[in-house]
């Protein structure tokens, strides 16, 4: 599976400038809240400490766990691949579909990839001291596994490697299984903080573990910059950045959800929780021309396993962004 969101490569396509095209490719969080850092020259000449206590401080109180617990890198993509360089086990098992760098991760670091539908009623179980990879909520389709524990326990029972990426869990404040790292030693939590926290251009993820786990770690020196440190530190610090997101989130949802049901241009539109909504139409590579020559781009699925390009992924976005979406959904009802 490809990356989506590549604005520039359609922007080169129909001859436009990126910043004109309205990006529903994208799942980054779309409340927007200005951010002026204060940064001394001092910070920016000196070496930074390359154990970041201070971000790591901050990601500590929001997540409730504890600073050993804590590996940062540059970007989740990044976290992914070291954890992978990291990990001996060979056999690992992908929850498909998901985010498309597990998969490239796993054949950079020669692993035996085997995937299972997660969209079947009958999820395979994975063989003892395998790698098992489940992202939750998911992508493309925004659902959250409510029986995550239980399979969890399965996976336990076999010794399995678990890997929980939970990037998309704070957009509607679900459970996590965090809480989990203290009491089994095989569990990783992988933690993007661009998605909620409106920051692509920041590259800051984070892999939470037992500390013993943490130790194993494969982490470079000086893995982020003391600018990104800086600008996530405060973002995370801001508590109403997270309430006002929230709110954001919720009202904006429920319009574009009736943005694309009035449409009558789908036949599925997949229940969501998260910031982004899967939909299906046997019309969806008609739609997505035609809005790309409105300049609006959404994700075409057909680079995720088990979809088709008759799936198209709509981001949550802004009041503006959205009317624009529903006048060019209405000029081709």
């Amino acid at each position: 599976m490809k990356h989506g969101a590549n604005i520039y490569k359609y922007a080169k396509k129909i001859g436009c400038r990126p910043q004109e095209i309205l990006d529903f490719s994208s799942n980054i969080n779309a409340y927007k809240k200005e951010l002026k850092l204060e940064i001394e020259s001092e910070t920016i000449q000196k070496y930074a400490d390359n154990s970041y206590p201070a971000l790591k401080e901050v990601i500590s109180e929001r997540y409730g766990i504890k600073t050993n617990q804590i590996a940062l890198f540059n970007g989740a993509t990044a976290a992914i691949y070291a954890l992978f360089g990291s990990l001996k086990s060979k056999s690992l098992y992908l929850y498909a579909p998901l985010y498309g760098e597990y998969e490239k991760a796993a054949v950079a670091t020669k692993k035996h990839i085997y995937k299972i539908n997660r969209l079947s009623d009958n999820p395979y179980i994975p063989e003892d001291d395998s790698i098992v990879v489940f992202v939750n909520p998911s992508t493309p389709e925004g659902y959250y596994e409510e029986e995550l524990a239980e399979m969890m326990q399965k996976w336990m029972e076999r010794d399995c490697i678990i890997v929980i990426d939970e990037s998309f869990l704070e957009f509607e404040a679900l459970s996590s299984m965090r809480g989990q790292i203290n009491t089994y030693k095989r569990l990783y939590i992988i933690q993007s903080f661009s998605k909620f926290y409106a920051c692509a251009g920041v590259r800051i993820g984070a892999i939470f573990a037992h500390k013993k786990a943490i130790k194993k770690l494969h982490i470079p020196l000086w893995n982020i910059s003391s600018l990104d440190s800086a600008f996530l530190q405060e973002r995370i610090a801001d508590a109403s950045f997270v309430e006002e997101s929230l709110l954001f989130h919720k009202r904006q949802k429920a319009e574009l959800i009736e943005i694309l049901e009035n449409s009558q241009l789908f036949d599925e539109i997949v229940e969501s929780e998260s910031n982004f909504i899967l939909t299906h139409s046997l019309r969806a590579e008609e739609i997505f021309k035609h809005l790309l020559e409105h300049k609006i781009l959404v994700r075409s699925c057909e680079s995720f396993d088990y979809l088709s390009n008759e799936w198209l992924r709509f981001g949550v976005k802004d009041v503006t962004m959205h009317k624009r979406l529903k006048e060019a959904l209405l000029a081709l009802a």
